[in-house]
């Protein structure tokens, strides 16, 4: 950490969240990767289940490489409140958990679809709060 403070990372949590989150996906990615080649896996190409354990290896790294964006991006303008930057920080890394957790739930029962709305929530709530804090 004190390596990051001397390089001048602004959101540092955010940092060390996205690339932990980047690799996640390398993992599940390669977990899952290990059986892709048999046709039924999962149900098939073109299952849902499958198709909902890629969107949650997809959505690590995405997510991840967002986090690791805002991780490096500038601080927001000086009079901007602490709450619109826990908000955004928070929002972001709580949506990158979330999301891949609600897609892997889902491929394994689909009636969690339902918790979708608490990664996306989160990561509205995140979005808003950053264009708050750049515009105030």
């Amino acid at each position: 950490m004190i390596l990051l403070a001397a390089v001048q990372v602004p959101n540092v949590q955010n940092w060390v969240a996205g690339w932990a989150f980047i690799l996640l996906a390398f993992l599940t990615g390669a977990m899952i990767g290990m059986r892709f080649h048999q046709p039924q896996f999962l149900g098939g190409y073109d299952s849902f289940r499958r198709r909902m354990f890629r969107l949650g290896h997809i959505a690590l790294a995405a997510l991840g490489m967002l986090n690791v964006l805002y991780g490096l991006s500038p601080v927001f303008a000086p009079h901007a409140n602490d709450v619109v930057r826990q908000v955004a920080a928070l929002g972001l890394i709580s949506g990158a958990v979330a999301m891949p957790v609600v897609c892997f739930l889902t491929g394994w029962k689909p009636e969690m679809r339902r918790l979708f709305f608490i990664p996306v929530l989160s990561l509205l709530a995140a979005v808003t709060a950053i264009l708050i804090g750049g515009l105030s």
